[in-house]
């Protein structure tokens, strides 16, 4: 390879990468359009390709060794052994294996369809079992006799063991010799990209929403650096573990694997990583436990599990060194609400904090965004007694930062994470970063063992602008975060730069209290008005009432209701019936202690920060102008949220009328005097 610097030399690697993923992409996608234009509609293509590509990609991993796993099938059947999974997957040198006669180019020359249907179905059931819950996934079964009856089964698997693409891990050469390489080989990450980008184009193709989208490698890879490089010194010997609860094809912690591996070998350690993830979807979650398969730990691949991480959590009993994710957001969670018990009564640890008096703080959001769960449920499985804790990065849309008002469950989730120390950072991304996706969204880095230094503080990062335009857009995806661009954001996060991008702030900043202002309901009271006569049940009841208002003593106080109501000596219940006929609100009337006017109620928000807190903001703010107002102790509730429009927003400054006079001359000297008669006027 050239003599190039390590930038370099990456970027020429990863643009290599790119155009040989491209053209497998191109070529798997034309499989489509050749194959199956005439028997699937373009939406249900991917129940084919995606499970053709895993299987491809199986079967090119197991014909080196496809030899010696059907010698050892029949040494352990002649010796009469049942039990032989271990055994036959050391012969694979793979954490599966396939026993049946076939490989998958063998099926292609069988010329009667029913031969070929009866073959591959056992090419199929040669699969061992963590293969075959990946084909349950896919539900691939369903699809064989459609292709069977079109007669396009055949013409398929020719497709993907042509000569033109190579999903094997080994080079395809161009002689026997084996001196030139026609097609490389793909190694589990290269993989992985490619199934990523077919599904990216398959949602793309079917209109899928906004929030089913898939995390380009860019910021994989500043999410990987935002967890491994703040604590690359103090990497050990040792098996650390990392989880993505929302794991899709487990680009994320293939990515997170390969960069503590690189760090450990940079700083001389030695060092594991276990794999756990948990996916919904199920073909994603059949190509992710695939990856792990091809990884060769069978252990790895039985980490990801199965099913919604809310309400059917697989690692309910586990904690993770790392945890990296990107979890829907802007998706109702409404199914699994009902299925944990119903919003207002779900008790799940994970969900729900206590604050220091015992009193419980509810975090549950609208059933209309579940984002932030993802983000708790990853806070609820951090490590308390290793030197390390854990480390957090997750993306997430706006909403997260200042979604609810204060006492929602929102505004409680954020205020548990930021009172217990856990928010290191969030940094703002440019727009138009994902594939499906134009919104704006946010890296939150979260850890429980702050350095001194970041102990009470947050630190905000605008990277908006630190982004390099595509040459061609990928969906809505049109720029990227280059290396360059991610090392500077470390950058800037590893110094905790105070500049016009970065901003640290106590935690305290991001606090406020919401108090309920009130003043006092006054009544001014008209004796004579009449009562409707429905008032009351009775008739009788109505003339009694009658008869104590006009035995009020003369010069009792109209504009006091609490004395002219104390003088009729009628019970509350009646007074309560007959106050909204014979009274108005009246300013100047004396006020009813303890009753407030719900007209004058009013809404306060006010910062930690403000100096003397409540009873000062009263004092300064409100009682020079509402003497008589107070604060309902009860109803105040304490909130969080982080703006970065209020930290970061900059005003255009306006141009001055000079410079406008000034351009107008020019473009009427360029128009032959048209605009004389407009600037005349200007210029008065």
């Amino acid at each position: 390879m050239m003599n190039l610097g390590r930038t370099k030399q990456r970027k020429w690697v990863a643009n290599m990468d790119n155009q040989i993923h491209n053209q497998i992409v191109s070529f798997i996608w034309g499989i489509a359009d050749d194959c199956l234009r005439d028997v699937y509609v373009r939406g249900k293509y991917r129940d084919v390709i995606l499970p053709m590509t895993v299987i491809r990609r199986l079967d090119a991993v197991l014909e080196d060794t496809k030899q010696q796993v059907m010698d050892m099938k029949a040494k352990l059947d002649t010796a009469g052994i049942t039990n032989q999974t271990e055994a036959l997957f050391v012969a694979a040198g793979q954490a599966f294996c396939n026993t049946s006669p076939f490989r998958l180019r063998d099926l292609t020359a069988r010329a009667k369809q029913q031969q070929l249907k009866a073959d591959f179905i056992a090419y199929l059931d040669g699969f061992s079992p963590n293969v075959q819950e990946i084909l349950q996934k896919f539900q691939f079964r369903n699809q064989i006799d459609t292709m069977i009856e079109a007669d396009i089964l055949g013409a398929v698997i020719e497709k993907f063991v042509s000569k033109e693409i190579n999903l094997s891990p080994n080079p395809v050469y161009t002689d026997d010799s084996k001196t030139e390489i026609k097609l490389p080989g793909l190694d589990n990450h290269a993989m992985g990209t490619i199934f990523e980008e077919l599904i990216r184009k398959f949602n793309e193709a079917n209109n899928e929403e906004a929030g089913e989208h898939y995390t380009p490698r860019d910021v994989v890879e500043l999410m990987a650096d935002l967890i491994f490089v703040p604590i690359k010194g103090q990497i050990k010997d040792a098996t650390y573990s990392c989880y993505d609860g929302a794991c899709g094809t487990g680009g994320m912690l293939t990515v997170a694997q390969d960069r503590l591996l690189e760090l450990a070998e940079e700083t001389g350690k030695h060092v594991s990583i276990h794999l756990f993830g948990q996916e919904v979807q199920p073909e994603t979650y059949a190509i992710c436990k695939a990856d792990m398969l091809l990884k060769g730990d069978g252990k790895q691949a039985e980490h990801i599990s199965y099913g919604s991480t809310l309400s059917m959590d697989g690692n309910a009993t586990r904690q993770f060194d790392f945890m990296l994710s990107n979890p829907p957001y802007g998706k109702t969670w409404k199914v699994d609400a009902e299925k944990m018990g119903g919003k207002k009564d779900i008790l799940d640890s994970r969900f729900n904090a206590y604050l220091e008096d015992g009193t419980q703080l509810a975090m549950i959001p609208r059933v209309s965004d579940g984002q932030l769960l993802f983000l708790l449920n990853n806070a609820a499985k951090m490590k308390t007694d290793t030197p390390l804790g854990s480390r957090i990065a997750e993306v997430h849309n706006g909403s997260a930062l200042f979604t609810g008002d204060a006492g929602s469950g929102e505004s409680n989730a954020r205020r548990y994470l930021i009172e217990s120390d856990l928010v290191e950072a969030v940094i703002a991304l440019p727009e138009k970063m994902f594939y499906n996706t134009g919104i704006s969204t946010y890296i939150w880095v979260l850890s429980n063992k702050k350095e001194e230094r970041r102990k009470g503080k947050i630190q905000l990062i605008d990277a908006t602008a630190m982004k390099s335009p595509l040459r061609k857009n990928m969906g809505e995806k049109n720029c990227e975060l280059t290396l360059e661009l991610r090392d500077e954001i470390m950058r800037i996060f590893m110094e905790m730069e105070e500049s016009s991008v970065s901003r640290v702030f106590d935690n305290r900043e991001f606090g406020y209290w919401s108090i309920t202002v009130e003043r006092p309901l006054r009544l001014r009271v008209y004796p004579d008005r009449m009562i409707p006569a429905d008032t009351f049940k009775k008739a009788e009841e109505l003339e009694q009432v009658q008869k104590a208002i006009r035995s009020v003593p003369a010069g009792t106080p109209t504009d006091d209701w609490t004395v002219f109501s104390n003088a009729t000596k009628l019970k509350a219940a009646a007074l309560k019936k007959i106050r909204p006929f014979i009274t108005e609100k009246d300013p100047m009337a004396q006020p009813i202690e303890g009753e407030p006017d719900t007209d004058l109620r009013d809404t306060e928000i006010i910062p930690f920060t403000y100096e003397g807190g409540i009873d000062a903001f009263m004092k300064n703010e409100v009682l020079p102008y509402a003497p008589d107002a107070w604060v309902d102790q009860k109803k105040t509730q304490i909130g969080y949220e982080l703006s970065f429009t209020k930290y970061f927003y900059q005003p255009v400054q306006l141009r001055s009328m000079e410079e406008i006079v000034s351009d107008l001359k020019k473009l009427e000297s360029e128009t032959d005097g048209m605009l004389a008669e407009i600037l005349g006027g200007v210029e008065q």
